[in-house]
Parts: C-alpha cells; sequence; structure tokens
C-alpha cells in the first residue's frame, strides 16, 4: 500500500507541466517562428475567452475589449506615424534650408514660412525677402561676387558633412539597426524571422532623428522607406501593451503588415497605395482583417499628417499637379520608350548597387562606415552645389519637374518665347518656342541625370537611414522632363507632321511636360522595386492626377517586363539575397523535378538524425544532445528500432522545461527519465523522479512522404509558413527538411552558392 501511494504521488508531481511556465513557445533571436503553432495558439486563446464570456459580466467586457484591441492598436499607430511624418517632414524643410541661410525674423524658419511672413515680398521674386538671408551675407555683408558664392559654397558642404557625421555617429552608436531603408528587413519579419532590436524603442528614437539629419544633408536618399520602418516600430511598440499581440509573434505580423500600410500612407500621403504596397510589396501572410485594418491604420495616419499640414498646401502630398490638357494616344510611344529607360536603370541600379554592396561587406570598406558617409556626403555637396536642380532638396527637384508652365511660374524651365499677339485665357497656354532659359535647363537636368545615377548606386546600403523611391523618382522625372520638352517642341516646329496633325493644331496647348516627368517617374521607381498595382495607385495619389491612369499604368507594366527580362528580383529581394536571410518568396516558381528524399537531412554519409524516444531517454541524455547539436528541435520516437514517429519538440521549450523541473519539482535528477507519453508506468520507489514532458510536443508535426515532389514541399512552406517538416515513409522516420534547406536546394537549381543562405 505504502509503495502505491509513492507512486501514484510521483504521478502527480509529474504533471506539474500541465500549467505552462514562462517563456515556454517563444523564439530564439535570428530563427523562424512556426506559423500553423501561432495560430492554433490564438485559436485556443479565443476558444478560450469565447467560453469564459457567458459566465460573467465583466469577462463579457473582457472579451469586448480583446475584440477591440486590434482596432484601438490601429489608432495608436495611425496616430504616431502620422505625427511623427509631420514633425520629420517640417525638420527636413528647415534643416535643409539652413545649409543655405537663416531667417533673421525666427530662426526656427524655413525659408518658404520666412518668407510668407515677410511684408516685403513680390510675386515676381516670391522667394526673396530681407528677413531671410544667406550665410554670405550675414558674415559679410555682401549677397553677391566670387567671394560671396565662394563662401556660400564652402558652408553649404560644411552643413551637409555635419548632418551626415551626426546621423552616423547616432546610428552606429545607439542604434546599428536604424540604418538603410529598412524594408528589406521588414519583408523577412512578416514573412516570420525574428530579429529582437530591429523594431526596439531605440531604433524608432533614432532612425526618426537621423533620418531627418541624412535627407538634410542633400545626399541621394529618400525618407520614404525609412517611414514605413518607422511605422512598423511604432507598430511593434503598440504590440507590447496587449498581451493578444506580444505573446503571439503571428498575430503580431499582422499588425506590422498594417503598421507597413500607415508607413507609406504618411511617406507619400497615399493611404489606398500604403494598404496596396503593404499587400503587394511586403506583406506575407495578408488576411481580409488586416486588409480592413490597415486601411483604419493608414486612414488615420493620411487624417494625422493632414492635421499637423506640414507642406503649408492644405493637402496631403508635396506633389500635387493639375494638368490642363488630356493625353493623346500617340504620347503612348514615348510613355513606353519612358518604360523601357526605367526597366534598364533599374537593371542597371540594382546590379551596381548589389556589386558595390558586396564589396563594402567582403573588403576593408566595411570597418570605416563614418569615413565612408563623409566622402560620399562631401563629394555629393562639392558636386550638387554648382547645378541649381542638384543643389535643392530632391523632393523639391521633383515638384517643379512635375509642374505645368502657367502664366504665373518663374521657373528657368517655363522660359518660353511668348506671342505678343496673344489672347487667351490664362490657364490655357499654347505650345510656344523654347526660350534661353528652357536649353540652359535641359543642359543641367542632363547633367542632374547622370550625377543622380552615379551618386544613388554608391548612397543607398550607406549606414545611415536612406530610402530608395524619391532619388529613383528623380531619376525618371528628369529624364521624363527632357522627353517630354523635346516632344513638345518637335510639335510645335512640325505640327504639319502626320503623327501631330490630328492632335496639334498651331495655337493649342497640346504636350504637357510635366505629365512626362510623371510617367518617367513611375517607370523608374517600378524599374527598382518591381511594383506595379500600388506604383500605379500611389503615384495617381501623389500628384492627383486621375485621368492620367492609363500613362502610368503602360510606363509601370512596360518598367517590370523590361526590367523581369534581365533578373526577377527587385531591389529588396536582392538585398535580402546579400544578407542572407531565410526569405522564401511567394514570387518564385520552382520548376525543377526533384523529390523531398532529394533534400532531407541526413543524407548518404551524414551520421543518424538527432532523435529523443518516447519513453526510454534519461535527462542527461537529453541535456548532452542540447549541448552536442545547434538543431532547433527534435523528433520523437516510439524507440530507436522501430524510428515510428510521435511527435516534435522545440529545442527551447526542451531546455526551460528541463530548467524549470530541476528548480520546482524534488527528486528530478539526471539518471531521471523522460517521458513523453500519456501515462508514465508504475515505477519502484527507488527509482529517480521521473519527468513527464507531454505537455510541450507537438503531436501534429507537418510530415511528407519521402516521394513528395519538392514543388509541393516548396509550396507547403511557402504557404503554411512552415519551419520544418519531417519526411516518414510508412509512420517510420527517414528524416526532416528545414526551411533554409529549401532556400539552400532552391539557390543549388539556380546554380547559386547554396551556403550564401545562411544568415549573416
Amino acid at each position: 500500500a505504502v509503495n502505491a501511494n509513492e507512486m501514484n504521488g510521483a504521478g502527480n508531481l509529474m504533471d506539474f507541466l500541465d500549467e505552462p511556465f514562462p517563456d515556454v513557445g517563444t523564439y530564439e533571436d535570428f530563427h523562424t517562428i512556426d506559423w500553423l503553432r501561432e495560430k492554433s495558439r490564438d485559436t485556443d486563446r479565443h476558444r478560450k475567452i469565447t467560453s469564459k464570456s457567458k459566465e460573467s459580466i465583466w469577462e463579457l467586457i473582457k472579451s469586448l475589449l480583446d475584440a477591440w484591441s486590434g482596432w484601438v492598436v490601429m489608432l495608436l499607430i495611425g496616430l504616431l506615424s502620422g505625427t511623427l511624418a509631420g514633425v520629420i517632414d517640417l525638420a527636413v524643410d528647415w534643416m535643409t534650408d539652413l545649409k543655405e541661410g537663416v531667417c533673421l525674423s525666427a530662426f526656427w524658419y524655413s525659408h518658404e514660412q520666412c518668407c510668407w511672413t515677410s511684408n516685403e515680398t513680390t510675386f515676381d521674386d516670391r522667394d526673396k525677402c530681407p528677413q531671410w538671408q544667406k550665410w554670405a551675407e550675414l558674415m559679410t555683408g555682401h549677397a553677391e561676387g566670387a567671394g560671396a558664392y565662394v563662401l556660400n559654397y564652402f558652408l553649404y558642404i560644411l552643413w551637409a558633412l555635419l548632418f551626415s557625421f551626426l546621423a552616423v555617429s547616432l546610428v552606429r552608436v545607439f542604434a546599428p539597426y536604424a540604418c538603410g531603408s529598412g524594408i528589406p528587413e521588414i519583408k523577412t519579419i512578416l514573412s516570420g524571422f525574428i530579429i529582437r532590436g530591429y523594431l526596439g524603442k531605440w531604433t524608432l528614437l533614432i532612425k526618426t532623428v537621423t533620418l531627418v539629419l541624412a535627407v538634410s544633408s542633400g545626399l541621394s536618399l529618400g525618407k520614404e522607406g525609412p517611414l514605413v520602418h518607422v511605422a512598423c516600430c511604432c507598430g511593434n511598440l503598440f504590440c507590447s501593451l496587449f498581451s493578444k499581440y506580444s505573446k503571439n509573434e503571428g498575430k503580431r505580423r499582422e499588425v506590422l503588415s498594417a503598421a507597413a500600410a500607415a508607413g507609406v500612407s504618411v511617406a507619400f500621403g497615399a493611404p489606398i497605395g500604403g494598404v496596396l504596397f503593404s499587400l503587394e510589396e511586403v506583406s506575407y501572410y495578408f488576411p481580409l482583417k488586416t486588409l480592413w485594418r490597415s486601411f483604419f491604420a493608414a486612414l488615420v495616419a493620411a487624417f494625422t499628417l493632414r492635421s499637423i499640414n506640414p507642406f503649408g498646401n492644405s493637402r496631403l502630398v508635396l506633389f500635387y499637379v493639375e494638368y490642363h490638357t488630356p493625353w493623346y494616344m500617340a504620347e503612348l510611344v514615348p510613355f513606353i520608350l519612358l518604360g523601357v529607360f526605367g526597366g534598364l536603370w533599374g537593371t542597371l541600379f540594382i546590379r551596381a548597387n548589389i556589386a558595390w554592396c558586396r564589396r563594402r561587406k567582403t573588403t576593408q570598406l566595411g570597418k570605416y562606415p563614418v569615413l565612408e558617409v563623409i566622402a560620399v556626403t562631401g563629394i555629393t555637396a562639392v558636386l550638387a552645389y554648382p547645378n541649381p536642380y542638384t543643389r535643392r532638396s530632391t523632393s523639391e527637384l521633383i515638384s517643379e519637374l512635375f509642374n505645368d508652365c502657367g502664366a504665373l511660374e518663374s521657373s528657368q524651365l517655363c522660359d518660353y518665347i511668348n506671342n505678343p499677339n496673344m489672347s487667351r485665357p490664362v490657364d490655357d497656354i499654347p505650345d510656344r518656342p523654347a526660350g534661353p532659359g528652357v536649353y540652359t535647363a535641359l543642359w543641367q537636368l542632363a547633367l542632374a541625370l547622370i550625377f543622380k545615377i552615379v551618386i544613388t548606386i554608391f548612397t543607398f546600403g550607406m549606414k545611415i537611414p536612406s530610402g530608395l523611391f524619391i532619388p529613383s523618382m528623380a531619376v525618371g522625372a528628369i529624364a521624363g522632363r527632357i522627353v517630354g520638352i523635346a516632344v513638345e517642341q518637335m510639335a510645335y516646329h512640325h505640327h504639319d507632321w502626320i503623327i501631330f496633325k490630328n492632335w496639334c493644331r498651331p495655337g493649342a496647348d497640346c504636350v504637357t511636360p510635366g505629365l512626362y516627368a510623371m510617367v518617367g517617374a513611375a517607370a523608374c521607381l517600378g524599374g527598382v522595386t518591381r511594383m506595379t498595382v500600388s506604383l500605379v495607385v500611389i503615384m495617381f495619389e501623389l500628384t492627383g492626377g486621375l485621368e492620367y491612369i492609363v500613362p502610368l499604368m503602360a510606363a509601370a507594366v512596360t518598367s517590370k517586363w523590361v526590367a523581369d527580362a534581365f533578373g526577377k528580383e527587385g531591389i529588396y529581394e536582392s538585398h535580402i539575397q546579400l544578407n542572407g536571410y531565410p526569405y522564401l518568396d511567394v514570387r518564385d516558381e520552382f520548376t525543377h523535378r526533384t523529390l523531398a528524399t532529394d533534400v532531407m537531412r541526413p543524407r548518404r554519409n551524414d551520421p543518424p538524425l538527432a532523435v529523443l524516444t518516447q519513453d526510454s531517454t534519461t535527462v542527461e541524455d537529453v541535456e548532452t544532445l542540447i549541448k552536442d547539436t545547434d538543431y532547433n528541435g527534435f523528433p520523437v520516437v516510439v524507440s530507436r528500432e522501430s524510428e515510428r514517429l510521435i511527435g516534435f519538440v522545440q529545442r527551447r521549450d526542451l531546455t526551460l522545461a528541463i530548467k524549470n523541473a530541476r528548480q520546482k519539482q524534488d527528486g528530478v535528477v539526471s539518471s531521471s527519465v523522460v517521458y513523453f507519453t500519456e501515462d508514465a508506468p508504475q515505477l519502484p520507489a527507488s527509482n529517480p523522479q521521473p519527468l513527464k514532458l507531454r505537455r510541450i510536443l507537438n503531436l501534429s508535426p507537418f510530415t511528407v512522404t519521402d516521394h513528395t515532389p519538392m514543388e509541393t514541399v516548396v509550396d507547403i512552406f511557402r504557404k503554411l509558413g512552415l519551419r520544418q517538416c519531417l519526411v516518414t515513409r510508412s509512420g517510420r522516420l527517414l528524416g526532416i527538411i528545414t526551411k533554409k534547406d529549401v532556400l539552400r536546394h532552391m539557390a543549388q537549381m539556380m546554380n547559386q552558392d547554396p551556403e550564401s543562405i545562411m544568415f549573416n
């Protein structure tokens, strides 16, 4: 009787794991999450809350709060990301102008704000006012002359170097993850990879501050990509406030998908484009519920930005344009040619930039990030200052290139020769011959185009926040404006040609160069990122040019086709590959005729698979196995002779369970037997206390047979987001396939180095 009681007592002790312990089910840094496991955990949690809600009013209120927590998180993300974007826009405006001069009436005003408040500003000289003084005028009293020009030039370079030095130093010291655009890493994180600290509070703070400094320094980079990273940091921050998201990595990724939409919404003032960008370009798993929530987050973010009104024009966007003429069918030819240019530029940029980044990774250059940033900033500032189109901020340049030449425009690009006999309404100006200002502008734009193409290759990927949207759009807008002016002048001088006869009558306005700039910008951005639907929607939201959707679509599709002919990967996928992140692209096709048995481990000459048995492994055996191997988990079999599969146990859960049992359960020693069975056998009292770990065993691991085609296996990994898959034959375990095995095999099939598919 005594023995029986002792044995029953032992049985009760072994069930201590029926209560979950801290950190079980969590993941190590640089590991992939198990989507199926996260989904089933959320379903269990939801089922528990629903059943409890029927017990009392308080439980019902708690279940309602749980249901609404998703919308609350979206609201908070929208408010914070919209506010940060507004602050960044205002700070960038002020600091960009600070390189050239200062406002005497209030030093925190940008050039434009300074002259708005002035009473002496005339319409012709709206950018000149006594309150705004350039540095040379302030220091020496002379505004004109060679001395003033040299002093302004020198101070422009000095400010640029100071801003970029501060940016790279802050990133290097406080938040190394704040560099780059962040979109390749966000894509990888959303596919289920864990990079701890990438979306942390420090990264958010440093990225926001250094983004302002980097853009203000005049480098060829934009703030749009980094704003997606900033918004995802906001999303991660608010996830930690709700256990529903903080304890479930799968649910957290749904929030981050919506945060990415809010980021693009505030970057471009394009809420619908933001949702489509998240769906097309960034997200891996995008259920319908996430679509609605993304829409709400993007709406709140756009509304917040509109309330701050950073551009002072009561609009969400910087590039709002109004064209007064329609486009004609014959113009599709130059639009498609701009699409071809965009595709070629995208290919050139990706190849050159990846080659340069690889060189940075593998040579001494990578050890001196501060020097590299200083050198590139110095070269950029020295070459940019003499050309008025590269001296100003890239956003202002694009805005001017998109602009239509109205009667009130003072830009050099609008220096046309007017006909004194012309008496027409102001907003309908006919085509006119180009004046000397336009020809000067064309030369300067051609030089600016070459400069932007070359310098952007070396700028993207440095250790500072750097977006690619704006520089790509600038390259396309410059090329587009040059083509637009050429077509316009051809139509004016040869309006009797058969192609112009139908739509260009003398004295009529028939070609809009600004539209060509807009189409060129879309083509180049599409060539680099390979976006299509979201790109077109972002472009028409960005400019308000809804009736020009067909030219934008034609250019976007052409640029994608041309760029895809040279290589399927866009810039973000290329950087994911370069960094060796385990990212399984949904768009990649696998067409090779291989089987699961060709890919699974162990291979022919490898040691046998590391497994645990259900009732004959001791604690010491388990600890030795954990110490000697670095696998993420171990299959559990009935016995080594039968190799019949029972389930799969995660390495981290196993380590935590044994550590917890040693602390809390008396009698667990190295010789204690670990049981993964439902009921432990009756043991004599002299035996050491056994340890029951069935609670942490996954009884439904995903399995395939050894003759399953790899095409199907790859599809399963993509659609279910698996970490690993076990290979069996007639219920007997043969091997294991992990996500990295799949990636290595795909690389091998494409004649690439399979060892590059490791996080480095």
